[in-house]
């Protein structure tokens, strides 16, 4: 639901947006939405709140997301925690909401974050990066409807402090969303699975041995916008296979 806010990362603020979800009749097309996912045989398991967190006014868009996902028969609204702030001050944000999305019947889920360091090169330290600090703030808010979501290409970039097996097996069952995407192990690509550098089978491995058993969902954005009109159809296609690779390496393990 990013086209919901439009950001300005320079002057760090909204910028006037016309897209139905900005609108007042927000919730008729996520109706809308849904329908057209059900007759063509697909269903919403998840969706993604505007970030970032940090932005007062995308904050105030977090239950409309909430309201979009449930509406659209989503489970789970991925919001990402503030990237700056330490486990106990970005519980307050999720408190705040989890009441709403309870009553909504949606879980709300926090992502592992990354930021930038100019000087080296690659990637730093930001809330839930690590195992210990997703750890924490799942802890912080104790909630069962308040799970994770793992974003593999996150957690192999150089600079993490992690990798995405060992942020798996830290996480356990309250790892109940994936994103899913390939990259350099060095920036954040949002490629197709098995085309870059990320190894899948030991991730798979991993995801089996836990007991996951959520959706495999792929996050590849970067990769699809190569492909436009109709040539888009292609693209999606080699998701699909990418998808049913994954799934097949899962039963397999």
């Amino acid at each position: 639901m990013f086209s919901m806010c439009q950001y300005n990362w320079e002057t760090q603020r909204l910028i006037e947006n016309s897209h139905p979800l900005s609108g007042k009749a927000y919730l008729t097309f996520a109706k809308k939405l849904k329908q057209v996912g059900l007759d063509n045989g697909i269903v919403c398991n998840q969706s993604h709140a505007p970030f970032p967190s940090s932005c007062r006014e995308i904050r105030s868009f977090f239950k409309r997301a909430i309201e979009c996902t449930a509406e659209a028969g989503g489970q789970i609204c991925v919001i990402h925690p503030n990237n700056d702030l330490p486990p106990e001050e970005n519980a307050e944000m999720y408190f705040e909401l989890l009441p709403f999305a309870k009553s909504c019947g949606v879980k709300i889920a926090a992502e592992n974050m990354w930021n930038w360091d100019t000087e080296r090169g690659h990637s730093s330290f930001a809330a839930c990066a690590t195992p210990e600090s997703f750890c924490a703030h799942l802890d912080a808010v104790n909630d069962e409807s308040f799970v994770a979501c793992l974003d593999i290409g996150h957690a192999e970039m150089k600079g993490s402090g992690t990798n995405a097996v060992r942020m798996i097996k830290a996480l356990g069952q309250r790892l109940q969303a994936l994103h899913i995407h390939d990259n350099d192990q060095w920036h954040d690509l949002h490629q197709i699975p098995f085309s870059m550098k990320i190894d899948f089978n030991e991730i798979v491995k991993a995801l089996k041995d836990t007991g996951y058993n959520g959706y495999f969902t792929l996050e590849a954005d970067q990769f699809l916008r190569e492909y436009t009109g109709s040539t888009v159809f292609e693209g999606i296609k080699q998701l699909a296979a990418a998808a049913k690779k994954l799934a097949t390496l899962y039963e397999s393990c």
